[in-house]
Parts: structure tokens; C-alpha cells; sequence
């Protein structure tokens, strides 16, 4: 059965007739909720800036005589500033859920829906930020991380409601093994997908480490008990490279192609195989990464530059040491030069409440001035590296970390500044900076020389949003819900060109591939 749905809840509180034409809406359209509606009628504070940001769950802001950061931005724009963040992802998302229907928008946010913003851009929540999101109001913005053909293809319903944020255009997706335990067996590392397989029996069956019991598995992936996920080799082993790319001039969509059904079979034969972690569809979160932290899994899926670095206390290399001072986890590619996905596009946008900036729009500009600020040589410096002189020394263009500074470290009383990180990734090199943090170790140095060299796809040119009043999580559950059923009901993959023809002609399918593609050959004119 064919369905749509909305994200947000709405409660329109303006005119008697604006009501009634939502309740007649909601109606005709039984499985779509009201959307917020922000009211002209509300306060707006006009002393305080609040900005709403993902953050990692285990940062939290000091003292504000302790942020440095809040206390820079305060003296040069003049303003009192409030930093509001939430673990990305569901909290995320229910946090902000609340702030709308409570009527108290954050006057800026970072929008992480799966439609990025579209539908509260189609009701009216977000604001139109063409009057202020121009190379002429954000230097540094167009300067070192956005171009203006970038920011074009943000245009929704032929408004200018988001603006996407600075991001890395590198791609750091690879795999990572244990090279002492190929070493203990005498085994060299794989290079395609058949040696890969000859190292994950070998891994499960041949006691890689020495310990006489058979308690050790080739690969893991967490399914979350929803999903297939995207971390198995077998998608790009099929020609499926994350998140999706073009090819004559057609979007392959990693997980809704047809060719899944062999991705299915390969995926099985290694699961019946017994080389897989076999609680891996129950693994949550970073489950898998921990057993292999642990010593239990051989090989796992890496998706940052900092995945497996001895610099970075809290990678996957230096939790394992503290098991095994001899676990040394090296990057790989099991499909030899095959890419394991696409050079990123831009992501998620941030947004403003068009309350604040109907009300207080000279609030609108300050906010712009800061997010500049956030992303100049100035602002970069000290939310990635901290204080010259105590933090960082300088010279030239070169940047020498002292003590415990850094992104990529455990950095004691500097952790917080991941949160004011929100605005911009850790790419100094696009502002032409070098960065010498002394704590890098040589096999960290080539860690990152194989995954500057690491083979991409062309990106895409575009975050791809759903057609309007289609809800790709639909979509996307059903995908999962028809996957899980090949898997583990009908144990092949044989009726997925059935199933796929249901995906793509009663869950709008069709209709979201098409809209992808189309803003594709709309992004690369």
C-alpha cells in the first residue's frame, strides 16, 4: 500500500481559517500529522543568540569563564550566546521535535531530517536566508568551504531555506585487519575479494591468537536487528558504492538496486560459512567494533581519518593494545582498486526559524557574522587547536600542536571544543594551513597515505532530498523490512526482483529515484 507521512507535528494557533484548512488537510490525509506551525504572535528574544548542534554524547561544554570559544565570539559580535547541543541522531531529532511544538525554535539549528528541512521549509518554519547567505556577508564561507554553485542546489520550492555546512571532501571509508594475527598465521594481506575470503576462514577456524580456543570470527557489522547496513564488502564487490553515484545517467541507489539479490547470496554464503560474527544482525551501535577491540573479530569497517591512529587514544588501535599490546589493525582493501564509495557531497544544511528573523532580523545577521567567523583562519584555529602559544605554536602556515591539543587526541580540558567544532570539518588544509602534531606516529602517517590514495567515485553535486510529501523513511523501511526477509526467511536472494518491483511501484520508489535524479542533472549544469 502506497503511504505518505510527515516528520514534524503540527499545531497551527494563527487565524480560526488557517486552522481549519490544516484539520481538513489532516483529514483527506489520515497518516500525515499537522506540522508546526510558529506563531508571528510569539516573543522573541532579542539578547541572546541560541544555536542547537549534534555533538558527541560524552562532550559537554565547560564553565563559561572556562570557554574560551564563547567568550571570543561574545567581545567581537557583542552578544550573549547560547550553545545548545544533543547526541546526533534520534535524541537528536526529538529534542528539536520539542523545542517546535513547545513554540521556541532555536533561532539557528543544524538540520539532520531525512528530507534536510524540505517540509518545514514547504510549512513555513525556516526561514528564507537569501538576504543574508551571500559571498558579501560570508567571505570566509565562499572563501575556503562552499562555492555559490553549492549553495544554489540548496534551493527548495524555489526558496533559499538552508544553507549546507562545510564539509570534508575527503572519503577515509576503508577496511582495517589485524596484521599480527595475518602474521601469527603466515598470512599475506588480502588484495581482492577471494584472498579476503580465505582470510576470514583462517581468522575463525585457525586460532589467529594463539589462545588454543575457536573463539574468534573473520568479519562483524552491527544490523542494529533492522538492517543489512552498508559496511559489508559485498555491496562493492557487486558494483554498489556507498551512498549512491550516477552511471549513464542513471542513480544507482546502493541499497534498492537490483543487483542486490547477488549482494544477498554473497552475504549469506559467508554468514552459512560461520566466519561472521553470528550476533552480527543483533549488534548494536559500535557493538562490533568492541568485540574487535576485544580480540574477537578479525576485520571491521572504518569510516574516519582517525579510525585506527596510535594519536588518537580512543581509536580502534589504541583501545586494542590495551587487550593486546601486540594488535596492530592496518587499513585494506579487499576489492583491490575498486572504490568503496564517492567523493562526499555537501551534507547537512543549517537552518534559521523564521520567527527570529521576522521578528529580530538584525539577530539574523549576527548569527551569519559568527558562523563566518566559525569558519575563518581565526575561528578555525581556535575551535580545532585551542590558544596560541598554549595550545599551539605557529609559524607561518604551519601549525605545531603542543600538550594535549588536537582533534584526533584525547585532549583532557579541550575535549568540549569538538561541540564548537559544529561549523566546520577538521580539513585545515582548505584554508591552506599545515597542521605538526607530534604525537603521530609513523604508522599513523601511513594510515593517512593510504587513505589519501584510496580510489572514489565522482560525487554526486548534491545532498539528494525525497519529492515533497514523500517520506523516504517509507521507503526505507520497507527496503530493510523486504532485506531482512531474503535473509532471514527465505535464506536467498532470489525473489528480490519481486520484491524490488513492489519497493519501486507501492512505496514511491520510483518517484524518489526519479526526484534524485533529476537534482543530480540539476546540481552538474
Amino acid at each position: 500500500m502506497r503511504t505518505i507521512s510527515r516528520t514534524y507535528i503540527a499545531i497551527f494557533i494563527v487565524a480560526p481559517f488557517l486552522l481549519l484548512s490544516a484539520l481538513v488537510w489532516v483529514m483527506n490525509s489520515r497518516q500525515v500529522p499537522l506540522l508546526h506551525s510558529i506563531s508571528a504572535a510569539d516573543p522573541v528574544s532579542d539578547k541572546t543568540i541560541t544555536l542547537f548542534v549534534p555533538a558527541n554524547p560524552q562532550a559537554s561544554l565547560p564553565a563559561d569563564g572556562e570557554d574560551f570559544v564563547l567568550q571570543a565570539i561574545e567581545e567581537k559580535f557583542g552578544v550573549q550566546v547560547q550553545l545548545l547541543s544533543a547526541p546526533s541522531g534520534a535524541a537528536y531529532a526529538a529534542e528539536l521535535e520539542a523545542k517546535l511544538l513547545a513554540n521556541d525554535p532555536p533561532d539557528m539549528w543544524i538540520e539532520q531530517s531525512e528530507d534536510l528541512g524540505a517540509t518545514l521549509a514547504l510549512y513555513g518554519v525556516l526561514a528564507d536566508l537569501g538576504p543574508y547567505v551571500s559571498p558579501a556577508s560570508m567571505p570566509n564561507y565562499f572563501k575556503y568551504w562552499v562555492t555559490e554553485k553549492e549553495l544554489k542546489q540548496y534551493r527548495i520550492h524555489n526558496r533559499f531555506s538552508r544553507a549546507p555546512l562545510p564539509y570534508d571532501k575527503n572519503s577515509y571509508r576503508s577496511y582495517y585487519i589485524r596484521q599480527d594475527w595475518l602474521d601469527a598465521l603466515g598470512l599475506k594481506l588480502p588484495s581482492n575479494y577471494e584472498e579476503y575470503i580465505e582470510v576470514l576462514h583462517a581468522f575463525t577456524y585457525d586460532d589467529p591468537d594463539g589462545n588454543k580456543l575457536q573463539d574468534t570470527y573473520g568479519f562483524s557489522v552491527s544490523g542494529n536487528s533492522n538492517s543489512l547496513t552498508t559496511d559489508w564488502p559485498e555491496y562493492g564487490l557487486h558494483g554498489l558504492v556507498y551512498p549512491a553515484y550516477m552511471s549513464k545517467d542513471k542513480l544507482i541507489d546502493m541499497e534498492s538496486d537490483l543487483r542486490m539479490q547477488a549482494v544477498v547470496e554473497d552475504i549469506l554464503k559467508v554468514v552459512d560459512a560461520g566466519v561472521v560474527d553470528r550476533d552480527w544482525f543483533l549488534n548494536a551501535g559500535s557493538a562490533h567494533v568492541e568485540k574487535a577491540i576485544k580480540g574477537k573479530i578479525g576485520i571491521v569497517f572504518g569510516q574516519t581519518a582517525e579510525f585506527a591512529l596510535d594519536a588518537n587514544p580512543g581509536s580502534l588501535q589504541s583501545l586494542s593494545r590495551a587487550y593486546n599490546p601486540e594488535a596492530n589493525w592496518v587499513p585494506f582493501n579487499p576489492l583491490g582498486r575498486e572504490p568503496l564509495g564517492t567523493i562526499p557531497s555537501p551534507g547537512a544544511p543549517f537552518v534559521f526559524s523564521k520567527k527570529v528573523v521576522d521578528k529580530a532580523p538584525a539577530k539574523a545577521k549576527q548569527i551569519i557574522a559568527i558562523l563566518d567567523w566559525l569558519g575563518s583562519e581565526e575561528g578555525f584555529l581556535l575551535t580545532h587547536y585551542g590558544l596560541e602559544g598554549k595550545h599551539y605554536t605557529r609559524s607561518g602556515n604551519t601549525i605545531t600542536l603542543l600538550n594535549n591539543s588536537g582533534p584526533t587526541v584525547d585532549s583532557g580540558d579541550l575535549d568540549w571544543l569538538s561541540i564548537w567544532r559544529f561549523f566546520t570539518p577538521e580539513t585545515p588544509m582548505a584554508l591552506g594551513l599545515q597542521i605538526i602534531d607530534p604525537r603521530l606516529t609513523e604508522r599513523d602517517k601511513q594510515i593517512r597515505e593510504f587513505l589519501a590514495q584510496m580510489p572514489a567515485r565522482p560525487k554526486l553535486g548534491v545532498t539528494l532530498s525525497p519529492p515533497i510529501g514523500i517520506d523516504v523513511g517509507v521507503f526505507r523501511t520497507k527496503q530493510n523490512e523486504l532485506l531482512k526477509k531474503l535473509l532471514f526467511y527465505d535464506k536467498s536472494g532470489a525473489r528480490w526482483p519481486e520484491y524490488h518491483a513492489d519497493l519501486m511501484n507501492n512505496y514511491y520508489g520510483n518517484e524518489i529515484i526519479a526526484n534524485f535524479e533529476q537534482q543530480v542533472r540539476e546540481a552538474a549544469q
